[in-house]
């Protein structure tokens, strides 16, 4: 799955950065993992961003109703991102 979208920060001192994957594209995830993902919800995918490709996880996020992508520190740097920025994600889901 390939989608863009603009890297938004959280609030408080050492908010985490991330990606809000489209709602669509989240029904599509849902479907894929067969809706009855244990723990937290989270989802296990590999991304690639500006040729960084990193190993994470996403996990449900009610206010979107779809998922959130964190962007560790390392990850933004090597890309060179900023909260702010709109950019392309490439993503699959691990089996």
């Amino acid at each position: 799955m390939e989608f863009e979208a603009e890297i938004w920060k959280s609030e408080g001192v050492g908010g985490w950065h991330f990606v809000t994957v489209p709602p669509d594209l989240g029904f599509q995830i849902k479907a894929e993992s067969g809706f009855g993902v244990p723990g937290w919800g989270m989802i296990k995918v590999r991304v690639t961003i500006n040729g960084t490709g990193v190993e994470t996880s996403i996990f449900p996020d009610k206010k979107s109703g779809s998922y959130l992508l964190p962007l560790k520190a390392d990850v933004r740097k090597a890309a060179r991102l900023a909260a702010g920025d709109t950019i392309r994600v490439r993503l699959e889901i691990i089996a």
